[in-house]
């Protein structure tokens, strides 16, 4: 588990240097359409300024997004207990727990670290789980607080959406400045490779962020697994998210990587951008592993 742990923190700055090649590049083909060397530097500025931001706010930021309100013990007892006693047996600082008044089950946890981190549920997920599957659940969620998983997808987040607004950005300018004779313009060869990589960039960004993702996934679940060593209980919870799921209410986009389960029903298209992989694939792991124990 440390050795995973440590592998998240190097994947780290892995990740980050393919997303700063996607940016630069952009930055690079808008510096050569419009014969600007300075505008790589402020489009790499920018998209770092963009990242450094969400990795601070990331935690509030997800807490505003869905709607989810701090409890204390006294408020929800159950809930509260299950998260402090999952924090005492990590050796985890206790994180700030939260309620989304939803009836739509799910959870998630955020933040840049374990200092920092909150976990949040729905009523909807405390409704219908039993204490060892919302146990197993909470597991889970701090099972990416423990692998750093939320660091990651928080800087995976930031510089997807800074690869697809740098791109839209420069797509439009070149529709606008397509016809001036100051700008690449008029090489059909830099007009078709920009194009092609303004398209081709977030796209790239987007599986990357999706691969990185679904990995953490099942590693957060096998982490929830070994702390509770109950894994059929995490399997059960699974399989009512799977049976009992339904829209969030509230479902930015920006957050659908947070959450245990897809915050939406996809289509058969949409399936293959999502976010996690497959309820039943990350069941039949978890009872692989309780055979194991």
């Amino acid at each position: 588990m440390y050795s995973a742990i440590a592998r998240n923190k190097r994947n780290t700055i892995f990740i980050m240097a393919i997303f700063m090649v996607l940016i630069g590049g952009l930055g690079w083909v808008a510096g050569a359409w419009y014969k600007d060397p300075n505008i790589i530097f402020w489009t790499v500025g920018a998209a770092i300024a963009y990242v450094i931001f969400q990795y601070f706010l990331s935690g509030s930021e997800a807490v505003a997004l869905s709607g989810a309100i701090q409890i204390d013990k006294s408020d929800n007892p159950r809930f509260y207990r299950i998260v402090e006693n999952l924090a005492i047996t990590t050796g985890m600082p206790m994180p700030k727990v939260y309620i989304i008044n939803d009836p739509a089950p799910n959870a998630f946890a955020a933040g840049r670290d374990p200092k920092h981190a909150v976990v949040a549920a729905t009523s909807g997920l405390l409704d219908i789980m039993e204490d060892d599957e919302l146990e197993g659940v909470m597991a889970h969620e701090m099972g990416h607080v423990q692998n750093y998983d939320i660091r990651v997808s928080v800087i995976v987040f930031g510089l997807v959406v800074a690869v697809g607004f740098i791109a839209d950005i420069l797509l439009r300018m070149s529709f606008f400045a397509r016809g001036s004779r100051d700008n690449g313009g008029g090489n059909p060869v830099v007009l078709i490779f920009g194009l092609v990589a303004m398209i081709v960039a977030p796209l790239v960004a987007t599986m990357v962020q999706l691969a990185v993702s679904r990995q953490r996934e099942y590693l957060a679940d096998a982490t929830g697994a070994l702390t509770t060593r109950h894994p059929e209980a995490l399997a059960r919870a699974l399989a009512k998210l799977g049976q009992y799921g339904r829209p969030l209410q509230k479902k930015p986009t920006s957050m659908a990587h947070m959450w245990i389960s897809e915050p939406d029903k996809p289509g058969v298209v949409a399936r293959l951008f999502a976010s996690h992989p497959p309820l039943q694939s990350r069941i039949d792991r978890l009872r692989a592993i309780g055979g194991s124990f």
